[in-house]
């Protein structure tokens, strides 16, 4: 008898609309309950859990959703994510309103679970400017953070040896690094949906217009800046950013 052929492994089936939808609006969830959560519970047990592991935890959280989420809807979690691999082309427009709408729900529902944990003191877990910095200066941080995350997630994935899975380490590590050091100037969110949410539930809008632009403009001039370095979208970006399956 020959030898068998070896079979290449098959890729996983393709996810129904609604399974992605569910993706995004779980990973969005558990995301802003770890990073809001650590703010909130920060003020509720005045510094019990510190500036390291408050930044450390939503780093942690990213690399794990990605890890769990990725295969099915490439595990955005960030509304500004999925502007970007819009604006890459990797991505199609259809998809835009279920990806957004789970998002911003899952960061919401979240929120009010906090609230029913810790009252008032969720208030904590909305992001805002420290004293004495300005929205104006919150703002330049928020585009710059975020183009910081969307080069990372955008470049990694035109990398063969990177490429999957492993994209977690790279972008959960830019998401802890972002926060352990700039977080006083504007609470690090780059993330539309983890500061909408707790600021819906706290009744707090002073500032969200700072982490509803910011982010999106960090993740546009970020697509342009890889386009230009690396030019059209290879298979390998498209597969990161719909997640790889048939």
């Amino acid at each position: 008898m020959g030898k068998e052929r070896e079979r290449e492994p098959a890729l996983a089936p393709k996810p129904a609309e609604w399974q992605r939808v569910a993706a995004e609006f779980v990973g969005t969830f558990l995301l802003t309950f770890v990073a809001a959560g650590a703010d909130s519970v920060e003020y509720a047990t005045n510094g019990l859990i510190g500036h390291v592991a408050r930044y450390a935890a939503p780093g942690l959280l990213i690399m794990a959703m990605i890890w769990s989420l990725s295969a099915i809807s490439g595990a955005h979690i960030n509304p500004a994510v999925t502007l970007g691999f819009v604006a890459r082309r990797c991505f199609p427009l259809y998809r835009i309103p279920g990806y957004l709408m789970a998002q911003f729900a899952g960061a919401i529902a979240a929120a009010a679970l906090l609230y029913a944990i810790l009252g008032s003191q969720m208030q904590h877990g909305v992001t805002k400017p420290s004293v004495p910095f300005t929205d104006v200066q919150a703002l330049i941080t928020e585009i710059t953070l975020t183009f910081i995350l969307m080069f990372t997630i955008l470049a990694t994935a035109e990398e063969e040896a990177v490429v999957g899975k492993n994209v977690a380490l790279a972008v959960g590590g830019i998401i802890a690094m972002c926060g352990l050091a700039f977080s006083p100037l504007s609470g690090a969110s780059m993330n539309p949906a983890r500061s909408l949410g707790p600021a819906v539930i706290a009744g707090s809008f002073g500032h969200i217009w700072v982490y509803l632009i910011g982010p999106i403009l960090g993740a546009l001039l970020a697509t342009a800046i890889v386009e230009l370095i690396f030019g059209n979208p290879s298979q390998r970006a498209r597969e990161a950013a719909h997640g790889k399956h048939r």
